[in-house]
């Protein structure tokens, strides 16, 4: 069963993810059959509307390109980053339990992000473009300040690094809600952005955080040898000629980086990047040059998969995705931590 999964597992995948997709599409106060989602998007190809008539309405085709599909695709970006970055972590510091939301990179890109939301945005796409960097800035700070805190004697301890994690994310959680004290006039704005929401999000968010995933998505393929060989010890891999330093500086930025790219469109969306990697390992194995893309695909797959639920299942009233992720993360966290 795992050599027949092995032998074209990125294309399953990504079959799992269109279909995935096009379910989402179809899905929602105002469903859609399949083919009307499929007649749509084709449309959309050059040329395309010379071989075929429109059977939909402009309704119908404003709420699926305008609405649902950016939201969709943002899904998948947010989802495939954050479970590269659970990966990425993971394999730095050779720890199951690394993930952006617990070591606490997301509650400093929270923090980046809110300050920029406080206090540098203006309202519009112009001042909108100032998160990703605000997020990244205190994602970087909040990562380094645990990668520190958690290595003893020049060696990183996974105990004490986990719980570095957890006290500087409590702490930039506690700041973040003496911001919202202080601005009460923004207290909703960063009340949806911790919990961790995909609503509203248009195309100006895929755009914003496209090139941020695919970018570290690429970087990290680049980094997946190297990965490979720390998880053999930062001596063996010093030996093989590896600058272990110089692996994890590049190796905290990039997560640090893709990070902050879902949390500036997205906010605070915990343990995907627990759960995702996790599952995948147990199919596909530790070798980073398979668990990377495989984990991308397979956090796509899932967000989408949560965000569909967290706007259907209650419908007319929406459930911020966060609230779903956390009450899956949870336990399985939890269990984890049992098992260590």
């Amino acid at each position: 069963m795992r050599q027949h999964f092995a032998a074209h597992p990125i294309i399953y995948l990504s079959l799992i993810l269109a279909a995935a997709i096009i379910g989402a599409l179809t899905m929602g106060s105002a469903s859609m059959d399949p083919r009307t989602v499929g007649r749509v998007l084709f449309s959309q190809l050059p040329m395309a509307s010379q071989w075929m008539t429109s059977d939909w309405t402009n309704a119908q085709e404003i709420i699926l390109l305008q609405i649902r599909l950016p939201r969709v695709l943002l899904a998948a970006l947010v989802g495939g980053g954050l479970s590269v970055a659970g990966v990425v972590f993971q394999g730095l510091l050779r720890n199951p339990l690394a993930d952006p939301y617990i070591i606490g990179v997301s509650s400093g890109a929270s923090l980046g992000a809110a300050l920029s939301i406080l206090f540098l945005v203006p309202a519009g796409i112009t001042g909108f473009s100032m998160l990703p960097a605000s997020a990244f800035l205190g994602a970087l700070g909040s990562a380094y300040l645990v990668y520190r805190l958690g290595r003893v004697h020049g060696r990183v301890q996974p105990l004490q690094l986990l719980l570095a994690g957890v006290a500087i994310a409590s702490v930039l959680t506690a700041v973040v809600s003496f911001l919202m004290v202080l601005r009460v006039q923004n207290l909703q704005d960063i009340y949806l952005w911790l919990m961790g929401s995909l609503s509203g999000r248009g195309w100006r968010h895929v755009y914003t955080a496209a090139p941020y995933m695919l970018l570290g998505m690429a970087a990290s393929i680049w980094l997946a040898r190297d990965l490979n060989i720390l998880l053999l010890g930062e001596e063996t891999a010093h030996s093989l000629g590896i600058d272990v330093q110089k692996l994890q500086k590049k190796a905290l930025i990039l997560g640090s980086l893709l990070a902050a790219a879902a949390v500036s469109v997205s906010g605070v969306i915990g343990f995907v990047g627990l759960m995702v990697p996790h599952a995948v390992r147990l199919v596909a194995g530790p070798d980073h040059r398979r668990l990377l893309p495989f984990s991308f695909l397979c956090g796509a797959i899932f967000l989408i998969a949560a965000d569909t639920g967290a706007r259907t299942v209650l419908s007319p009233i929406e459930i911020p995705v966060g609230i779903i992720t956390a009450l899956a993360g949870g336990p399985f966290f939890l269990y984890l931590l049992r098992r260590a």
